[in-house]
């Protein structure tokens, strides 16, 4: 996934602010986190969750990709809760 621009959804913008999760430290998942899971049948563009961390703090990138104009859409951002995910954040517990 290449991002020619990136741009953050009003879903996402609310959810970062509320969860003290700084656009910069969402740009450093983008340009340096880990694809943790793919999904390209999404309803609009395929999107993957990304995995990084910003200061040790664990963080989740859903993002959706936009082919035709390399168009990033930031979907949400989240610290992974501890007993929702296994150890290193990338696989969920399961129940």
């Amino acid at each position: 996934m290449e991002c020619k621009r990136v741009i953050f959804s009003v879903h996402a913008n609310q959810h970062m602010f509320q969860r003290g999760i700084g656009r910069d430290a969402v740009l450093a998942v983008i340009v340096n986190g880990e694809t943790i899971a793919d999904y390209p049948d999404d309803e609009r563009y395929p999107s993957r969750l990304l995995l990084g961390f910003d200061q040790g703090r664990p963080v989740h990138v859903v993002v959706a990709w936009d082919a035709e104009t390399g168009t990033c859409i930031v979907v949400t951002a989240y610290e992974p809760e501890v007993d929702r995910w296994e150890p290193g954040f990338r696989e969920g517990r399961k129940k």
